[in-house]
């Protein structure tokens, strides 16, 4: 057993080259193989989102505050709030972050292939934000 107590480790910024915006990563799960689980507390400021991205294994979402928006490659942005859980399949490319006004808060569940949880994209443009 391991117990991670709050507040022991300590909350990162978000890389510039991953995020638009002000992005705070606060760690939840960082297992051992043969476990493949990560997740994190993500915080995104207004106007702050993740660049195009996918992940081998999937990745859910649980929205915990705020009001955000997310978008499939493809797809409409859709708005996401409080209580919500999306889930994006395996190779599904996608974004989600903050709407223009609003910070937002999500839980991300992912699984590692080959030691990585996500494969990263390009960065999101503006007029894809505001569409």
């Amino acid at each position: 057993m391991d117990i991670k107590r709050a507040g022991s480790r300590p909350s990162g910024k978000g890389p510039a080259e991953y995020f638009t915006g002000q992005v705070r990563i606060d760690p939840l799960v960082e297992t051992e193989a043969p476990s493949r689980v990560a997740g994190a507390l993500v915080t995104f400021e207004p106007g702050a989102r993740t660049a195009w991205h996918t992940h081998p294994l999937g990745q859910t979402l649980i929205v915990t505050a705020g009001c955000g928006w997310m978008q499939r490659e493809g797809g409409m942005r859709e708005e996401i709030r409080p209580g919500d859980v999306v889930w994006f399949p395996p190779g599904e490319k996608h974004w989600h972050g903050a709407t223009s006004a609003t910070a937002m808060s999500h839980i991300a569940i992912q699984e590692k292939q080959d030691g990585s949880p996500v494969t990263w994209l390009e960065q999101v443009s503006e007029d894809q934000y505001g569409a």
